[in-house]
């Protein structure tokens, strides 16, 4: 058996990790991040969120189930690399169509195998995510330090606005299943699928609006509430956004945000937010509901986190009156979800559409359309 042509992974730091190519080969930029899920790989890499990144996955066996038509959670693969201790030499699963490699070859995704990706990852835990590059085929061959000197010059992620990467050009709609609650305006910071079908779920006619929206287009939908997606980027980065937001929360108009979107309701209630040394990525966070007392397992995808005190409440320094902290990482004592007391907002940062295994989180989406139906009753009471 011929043996892949050989690659490299380079970090910033000068850390060099030597494997063979696997997918489409060459070099390519991101900062390097380890996904801890042992299965849903076709949801990672296609999660808008990770755009700009290299994403490690720390399960060792990859590729084994393919890839189908139906598991993809956007319209395209955004990683900006992949790497991967032992992928599958076939595949085996009823609906695959494609093998893994197929589909990174096709959609040009540079990536890296047969390396130890459990050492990556614990060095990574220790200096923290960082800006890395692999080099396959030919490149794999430049002189080292040149790959050094490439890998340093790429953009860091703190201060990247990504989210016209991934957002979509023009209005897309999706009609509202069963009862009709109304039009939800859905800014598009790298929304996925599985998100606008919940909230169609819940009756909202979904209008996926591009990024660069402005709140004369966002009125022009007639909105019964606004929703801000996940996506990637820094969100000190993203003032027009947050500038919005405001906008939004000052017509009255419900809202609820989802992991990008929870941090910029925190920088528009007037909030911090801060990068995290590795972030949260993976299927098994544990989250405690506050309001409940329950733990969820949740789905994450953040390398960005809001600052705010995790007890009791306290005052919008942007004058939205008084908010709390609903939800707490367990793991690290993150913020992981906002509540505005005295206007109809609040957001989780983590996915509650995802359901790799648990459905721990889905009743956000029925907390939200219960906001909604009581701001309308509220309203046509007056």
């Amino acid at each position: 058996m011929t043996l892949p042509d050989p690659a490299v992974l380079v970090l910033e730091d000068g850390t060099r990790h030597m494997g063979r190519a696997y997918g489409a080969q060459g070099t390519t930029l991101g900062e390097v991040v380890f996904a801890t899920g042992m299965s849903g790989y076709q949801e990672t890499l296609t999660d808008p969120s990770y755009a700009g990144q290299i994403v490690l996955q720390t399960a060792p066996h990859i590729g084994n189930t393919g890839m189908n038509d139906e598991d993809s959670e956007s319209r395209r693969i955004w990683v900006a690399g992949y790497i991967v201790r032992d992928p599958s030499r076939v595949v085996s699963n009823w609906r695959a169509n494609a093998s893994l490699d197929e589909i990174l070859v096709r959609d040009d995704i540079i990536g890296i195998s047969g390396i130890d990706t459990r050492s990556i990852t614990r060095h990574i835990r220790s200096a923290g995510s960082m800006r890395g590059g692999i080099f396959s085929g030919a490149d794999a061959a430049l002189d080292p330090e040149e790959q050094v000197r490439i890998v340093r010059q790429a953009p860091e992620m703190s201060g990247q606005n990504l989210s016209a990467q991934v957002s979509v050009d023009v209005v897309t709609v999706t009609t509202a299943l069963g009862e009709r609650l109304g039009n939800l305006a859905v800014l598009d910071l790298g929304v996925k699928q599985a998100t606008i079908d919940n909230l169609a779920a819940r009756g909202f006619e979904v209008h996926v609006l591009p990024q660069s929206a402005t709140i004369e287009e966002i009125r022009a939908v007639n909105p019964v509430a606004v929703f801000y997606s996940n996506g990637p980027g820094d969100p000190a980065a993203s003032g027009d956004h947050v500038a919005l937001l405001r906008s939004v929360l000052d017509d009255g108009l419900p809202f609820f945000g989802i992991c990008f979107g929870n941090q910029l309701l925190g920088r528009a209630l007037g909030l911090g937010t801060y990068k995290l040394p590795f972030g949260h990525r993976g299927i098994n966070q544990p989250v405690l509901d506050k309001s409940t007392g329950k733990i969820e397992i949740t789905a994450h995808n953040h390398g960005f986190a809001v600052e705010a005190p995790l007890e009791g409440t306290f005052e919008s320094p942007n004058g939205y009156g008084q908010v709390e902290v609903s939800h707490i990482g367990l793991n690290d004592n993150v913020v992981e979800g906002l509540r505005a007391l005295d206007i109809p907002a609040f957001s989780v940062q983590y996915h509650p559409e995802a359901a790799a295994g648990p459905h721990d989180a889905n009743y956000l989406f029925d907390r939200f359309r219960d906001l909604v139906v009581a701001d309308i009753a509220q309203k046509d009471a007056k």
